[in-house]
């Protein structure tokens, strides 16, 4: 396993995360680690090891979409190299507003993250019905 010093107020040595497939519009960039921008692991930083400036904003769904669970196949479970979802992240991709009231997240492409061999994929789930500009709300 790799690790990337990355420039982050917190400069920190970080594991590298590698997408066996580039994200779509992104074909130059496998390499990320992710950063935790607060305490409360809610928020964090998918930050190019390659690509200076590239970073996604992404949160996990159960503070905000308890009931989300993405249908993860056989195809994307290969690619990460499991045989079942027992270690699996899933990550939402942020779309930040004007303010925070403005954000939304993009339900029907997570990201999937295997948090043993830190191997990720992000799914694209054309057929699911779920929206690509979901407005952010934390669920008490």
């Amino acid at each position: 396993m790799s690790v990337a010093t990355v420039g982050h107020p917190e400069t920190t040595t970080l594991p590298v995360i590698d997408f066996v497939a580039p994200m779509p519009g992104f074909p130059d960039d496998r390499r990320f680690v992710l950063v935790r921008l607060e305490d409360t692991g809610m928020l964090y930083a998918l930050t190019s090891v390659d690509s200076a400036g590239l970073r996604f904003l992404v949160v996990p769904p159960a503070q905000f979409f308890p009931d989300y669970a993405p249908e993860i196949d056989d195809d994307a479970l290969a690619a990460l190299g499991v045989s079942d979802g027992e270690d699996l992240l899933v990550l939402l991709v942020v779309t930040a507003g004007d303010g925070v009231e403005d954000a939304t997240v993009n339900l029907m492409a997570p990201i999937v993250l295997d948090q043993r061999s830190r191997r990720a994929v992000q799914l694209v789930l054309s057929r699911s019905g779920l929206s690509v500009r979901q407005k952010l709300v934390v669920v008490a």
